[in-house]
């Protein structure tokens, strides 16, 4: 029994923080304490998540509601600005209860450094992610073409770029490949210029074969007069004279018209009765066809008929 009254004891009697053993924290007074300790952390983290989530909205409204302003980048700094709220939420609750900030800011930056060499190429992925941002090679909605994948962008995260593909699948494409490669963005500028290459035959009159091609892309509502378009005989080819086609449209109709005016030339030339050639091979025998050999029977009865 005495051997139970000193274990009880000793428990009781124990340092736990501060100077201050367990007995002490079963206090009247103690228990009070931690009771509003805890009330104000829960009341503080309402509040810090409350916030958080308000300026956050906030933030990114303000890229939504401007036309002119960046929606991406108001978004990246609406994420910025929550995460930062939330972090000195976390300092205020560690503070209610007592803890020293200062050293948890410490052992933070430590396990920082340490996470952050294990990491690496996570935090490549975020220091592209604020480049992008920052830049802006690519915005929320541009047709891109990035590493191989061509779509629509969706979304850019501090991670990782989302970009919704021909098949709209979505493709999730880490922000270090996205910033350290190529990137072809078609909706960056307003207009763009088609081309095309259209062949006829050689016996075909060059002057009407451009006149009907002319004719044909230009009266389409989608061909811009400037800058001015370009038509012209590029190459003589093995079986056809080749047109060389460039002509400038908006981008948004880059795709249609472009495989349009493919179709609308082929029947206009077709119209005109102006050949349109395909490939043609010649067979040249390397020896000289034999007669076939008669038998004899058969050259007697030929001879006996006559």
């Amino acid at each position: 029994m005495d051997a139970l009254t000193d274990w009880f004891q000793q428990i009781f009697t124990t340092e736990i923080y501060d100077g201050k053993s367990f007995a002490d924290y079963l206090t009247l007074d103690a228990m009070v304490a931690v009771v509003g300790s805890t009330v104000a952390a829960t009341l503080i983290i309402f509040v810090g998540f409350t916030i958080a989530g308000f300026a956050s909205r906030r933030i990114q409204r303000i890229g939504q509601d401007h036309a002119s302003l960046d929606k991406t980048l108001f978004s990246f700094l609406g994420n910025i600005a929550r995460y930062v709220i939330l972090a000195f939420t976390a300092l205020f609750v560690l503070n209610t209860f007592g803890v020293q900030t200062t050293s948890v800011i410490a052992v933070i930056g430590a396990a920082g450094l340490a996470i952050g060499l294990a990491l690496q190429g996570t935090l490549s992925n975020v220091a592209a992610g604020i480049m992008l941002v920052l830049f802006r090679p690519l915005k929320l909605g541009d047709f891109v073409e990035v590493d191989g994948t061509t779509g629509t962008v969706k979304s850019i995260t501090l991670n990782y770029t989302e970009i919704a593909d021909l098949s709209n699948v979505k493709v999730t494409v880490p922000n270090s490949e996205v910033w350290g490669n190529k990137i072809r963005n078609y909706s960056e500028y307003p207009t763009r210029r088609a081309e095309w290459t259209f062949g006829v035959g050689y016996g075909a009159n060059l002057a009407d074969a451009e006149r009907v091609i002319r004719d044909t892309i230009m009266a389409d509502s989608r061909s811009h007069q400037e800058p001015e378009p370009f038509f012209q005989v590029n190459n003589l080819n093995s079986s056809s004279v080749d047109f060389l086609v460039r002509v400038w449209c908006d981008s948004e109709v880059y795709f249609q018209y472009q495989a349009d005016m493919k179709r609308l030339v082929k029947e206009a030339l077709d119209a005109a009765a102006i050949d349109i050639p395909f490939p043609t091979r010649t067979l040249v025998p390397e020896k000289p066809f034999l007669q076939p050999v008669q038998d004899d029977e058969e050259t007697d009865s030929r001879h006996a008929a006559e």
